[in-house]
């Protein structure tokens, strides 16, 4: 069975730092592409990184140059780093895990999702 179980969320202050984690089981965590994707309050479901299983990155506009996506095999683990923190950058973080083995930023080519984590940036 597979599961995805995200940790790490809190608050932050406007440009601070948080470190996501995701605790991935039930398959094999290397064969796959990941990706973490977020909602807003009042907004829909968005593409924030993704890493290949040959660990190419990829972020969207707006978080590049802040976020770092990384994955950890022998651990299971995917992780998000997020620095220089915004009041938009709330919200609630997903990962989740691709169909196949190259990345993709269409949400659509993701067949397992996290419960989430709730980040909150605020003074």
């Amino acid at each position: 069975q597979v599961q995805l179980v995200e940790s790490g969320g809190g608050l932050a202050q406007p440009g601070g730092s948080l470190r996501l984690s995701c605790a991935a089981s039930g398959f094999t965590f290397s064969s796959n592409a990941m990706s973490w994707a977020r909602q807003a309050p009042g907004k829909g479901l968005e593409w924030v990184s993704g890493i290949g299983s040959d660990s190419v990155t990829h972020y969207a506009e707006s978080v590049k140059g802040r976020f770092t996506i990384s994955r950890d095999n022998a651990k299971n683990t995917l992780y998000l780093q997020m620095n220089s923190l915004k009041p938009e950058d709330t919200a609630l973080y997903y990962c989740a895990r691709a169909r196949e083995k190259g990345y993709s930023d269409a949400l659509i080519d993701y067949d397992y999702w996290g419960q989430g984590t709730q980040v909150t940036v605020s003074s």
